[in-house]
């Protein structure tokens, strides 16, 4: 049996676990921290039980297929629940508006901002027409193969080839839209979904919409841990084994291919190597390459974010997701990618687990996650940054609630983009590897293949199709169609 070795278990290195062990291949998995899941983690504080990474969970079945290849009774390790509504949001003119996953409830709203229904129902059907045709060729198949492009995923996109918007911004499409209605800002906030800016992000990115509206929000019945948990507990099971604190700090190579590793423990031999920490990471630690490692560093990096964890003695009206929109967008965009600081005024997302996982909080109280989308940490003075972001937080949900938070905060955990790059090994604390503001910012990202060594392959958020839980997932199904048609 031939053995291949996974480095990280994040979402991405889990689920290429599963499948290379799917495939007959023996499964070893080294991670560097205690636990296992990477930026999909928890925090226990004084009774509270927080989340500390994602919060969204959207194209489920990509974690359902993992449980298939196994013939496993998903409800055995994992229980998801669709949303009432995606997302409450707060306008910074007053108003409020809930995106109910059902249609009409949804439609509702949205005559209340100015804006038709047909308007509305064009917009989505065309992010729905471009996701259908483009998904398989962009998600679900290496676009640094030749294949691809002659293949039938490369045939279908083709038919989406004058709606995919790739040369409009995401605030343009959408401004075009919706005009000055709040809509433009709601629609222009899915840039941050993998790190962007939708004032350069290209207008394909529009169709991330899709996923919450017209296929729906989702969460686990015991938070967003359970997901790593259930994936953990299949993957024991199945036979993968686990090695943690012993990270990788170096390959093994010789003759063009991979053939082991040295960790702070030991050395490890393998037919197959997976990838799973950050890209620009691994050219400069794990082998390292100047010239690589050189010209990722001058390609600009996604935004990163700064979480509050507050520990709430209150019971609010507050749905699971919310979001405080600032009075102007572009400027908080200006901050995060050209000044690299905060703006005066912030979007503010709130996080309520609790909502759905009543033991997330003491009876009565909630467990809040407040997220800022940060710049990357370029050596930034995060003590005052995160002292002055803390402020404008929370006048902002009191501006939108009229009621005095910080009072109830009982409990409070920081996270900056420091502690996200030491925690996690994300250069820069950057979330999602490299930007998308360009129109070929997709095609520059890393392949999930190695060009110069045949067994070594990329998963995770740094590398194509890009990060958040959906596309980490898809990079997994990736190298499982790369991998060499042979018996193991």
């Amino acid at each position: 049996m031939k053995k291949a070795i996974v480095i990280g278990s994040g979402i991405g290195g889990l689920a290429v676990a599963l499948r290379l062990r799917a495939k007959g291949y023996q499964v070893e998995v080294f991670e560097k921290n205690e636990t296992i899941g990477g930026k999909i983690a928890v925090i226990n504080e004084d009774g509270f039980r927080f989340d500390t990474g994602p919060s969204l969970f959207t194209l489920p079945h990509l974690v359902f297929e993992l449980f298939e290849l196994f013939g496993k009774f998903l409800p055995n390790y994992l229980e998801v629940v669709e949303l009432d509504a995606t997302c409450n949001y707060f306008f910074s003119d007053g108003s409020n508006f809930k995106a109910w996953s059902n249609r009409k409830k949804f439609e509702n709203e949205v005559l209340n901002t100015g804006v038709s229904v047909d308007v509305l129902n064009k917009y989505l059907e065309r992010q729905s027409f471009v996701y259908d045709q483009t998904s398989e060729f962009f998600l679900f198949n290496s676009i640094h193969k030749i294949g691809t492009y002659l293949g039938a995923a490369g045939r279908k996109s083709l038919k989406a080839l004058s709606k995919l918007d790739a040369f409009k911004t995401m605030h343009k499409r959408n401004r075009l839209t919706f005009g000055d209605s709040n809509l433009t800002q709601l629609f222009d906030r899915y840039a941050t979904y993998n790190g962007s800016d939708p004032f350069r992000a290209p207008a394909t990115l529009n169709m991330i919409a899709h996923l919450e509206h017209n296929t729906g929000a989702y969460f686990p019945v015991n938070g967003m841990r359970s997901i790593v948990d259930a994936l953990v507990k299949l993957a024991k099971e199945v036979g993968v084994k686990f090695y943690l604190n012993e990270g990788a700090t170096q390959l093994k190579t010789e003759n063009g291919l991979v053939t082991g590793i040295v960790t702070s423990k030991g050395e490890y031999q393998c037919d197959l190597l997976v990838n799973n920490t950050d890209i620009t990471y691994f050219y400069k630690h794990l082998l390292p390459n100047k010239k690589m490692y050189s010209r990722l560093m001058k390609r600009e990096r996604s935004s990163s974010a700064l979480i509050f964890y507050w520990g709430m003695n209150y019971s609010s009206a507050l749905d699971v997701h919310n979001i405080f929109f600032s009075k102007n967008y572009g400027d908080e965009f200006k901050g995060l990618f050209k000044t690299k600081t905060f703006a005066n005024d912030l979007t503010v997302y709130v996080f309520i687990s609790s909502k759905v996982v009543k033991t997330d909080a003491p009876t009565g109280k909630e467990n809040w996650f407040v997220m800022l989308n940060a710049p990357e940490n370029v050596g930034q003075d995060w003590a005052e940054l995160t002292a002055n972001a803390r402020k404008i937080a929370l006048l902002k949900i009191e501006g939108s609630l009229g009621v005095n938070v910080e009072q109830f905060i009982e409990s409070e955990h920081i996270m900056t983009p420091v502690d996200i790059e030491n925690r996690t090994a994300s250069v820069n604390g950057s979330l999602y590897g490299h930007s998308s503001n360009s129109a070929m910012a997709a095609f520059l990202r890393h392949p999930n293949f190695s060009r110069h060594y045949k067994n070594l392959y990329f998963v995770g958020g740094s590398v194509h199709p890009g990060g958040g839980i959906p596309l980490c997932l898809a990079s997994a199904k990736i190298v499982e169609q790369l991998l060499p048609k042979e018996n193991i």
